[in-house]
């Protein structure tokens, strides 16, 4: 598994970010964009299975993947060996840097799905990240977001704020498999789940007649599904900044659900986390419509 520990030659003067830094880049084919987002009237129409075996990229996407597959991006150690870096905390994905003013965010590989990491993908990382980016650029006119420049495929700098304990998982159908999926907990009886009221009658993947906010706190271990008046209660959030965020949260799905239907796609839920900055304002900071949440049209 490929670690970064990146030698102290810059790539970007030291006094844009208060600290020099150097990332190695890996990256996909350079004639080639990973993230490019095709019409459903393609002529290669990825939606469509016999056009994707078809592709003329078939072959560059097997190897360019073929040849990641030992060089998977799995652990970081930025903090080591980069002037300035005052810590790091790993996450499922994503190690963070403190580099006093900003954040340097890393999306590693490593591949997380129920709370445990999995295994590692090669170029998973930075289809995450750039994802991140692109969803960031295109909702700047909803919420503003913590990103601030890129220096490598795999890493952005973010401008540091006080994150909120809560998780705002938005949900457009009544689907999943897990003990806390919408479906499980309905198909159990459940008919208020999280704040919302339910209507009998409702079958496995039905989209719902609103969306629908669905909020976790976000401890240690599994996340915990709390009500509006609960998050409120324990000192979270206080009520404006809730109804602001959840506001946010619910126009940035709209958005992703007609993003993703023009392009054949169904954005089923996704979750939005956000964060505090010094002068009041709320900022989007992760969950930002990634691939994970969009399922394509049968």
């Amino acid at each position: 598994m490929k670690t970064i520990n990146p030698p102290k030659t810059p790539l970007i003067s030291s006094h844009t970010l208060l600290f020099p830094v150097c990332f190695p880049l890996r990256s996909f084919p350079s004639n080639r964009n990973p993230l490019k987002i095709m019409s459903p009237k393609s002529e290669h129409n990825p939606l469509d299975k016999l056009s994707l075996l078809d592709c003329s990229r078939k072959e560059d996407v097997l190897g360019a993947i073929k040849g990641g597959l030992s060089n998977c991006l799995f652990e970081t150690n930025l903090h080591l060996t980069v002037p300035g870096l005052k810590s790091k905390t790993r996450g499922k994905v994503r190690d963070v840097y403190d580099g006093g003013k900003y954040l340097v965010l890393v999306t590693t590989d490593r591949h997380s799905a129920f709370d445990r990491v999995l295994a590692s993908l090669p170029f998973k990382g930075q289809i995450l990240n750039e994802t991140s980016l692109w969803w960031f650029d295109r909702t700047i006119h909803i919420t503003p977001n913590a990103f601030v420049f890129v220096v490598d495929k795999n890493v952005m700098i973010a401008k540091k704020c006080s994150l909120f304990s809560v998780e705002f998982v938005v949900r457009g159908y009544v689907t999943g498999s897990t003990d806390t999926s919408l479906w499980t907990i309905y198909n159990k009886g459940v008919r208020n789940y999280c704040g919302n009221a339910l209507p009998d009658g409702l079958v496995k993947n039905q989209k719902l007649q609103k969306n629908i906010i669905t909020p976790t706190t976000k401890p240690e271990d599994d996340d915990v599904h709390v009500t509006t008046r609960e998050i409120i209660k324990l000192g979270l959030m206080t009520e404006a900044e809730y109804d602001e965020a959840s506001t946010k949260a619910l126009s940035l799905f709209q958005l992703g659900q007609h993003v993703s239907l023009e392009h054949g796609l169904i954005l089923v839920d996704t979750k939005y986390e956000f964060g505090k900055r010094s002068d009041g304002s709320i900022l989007l900071v992760d969950g930002a419509l990634l691939v994970c949440s969009i399922a394509p049209m049968l």
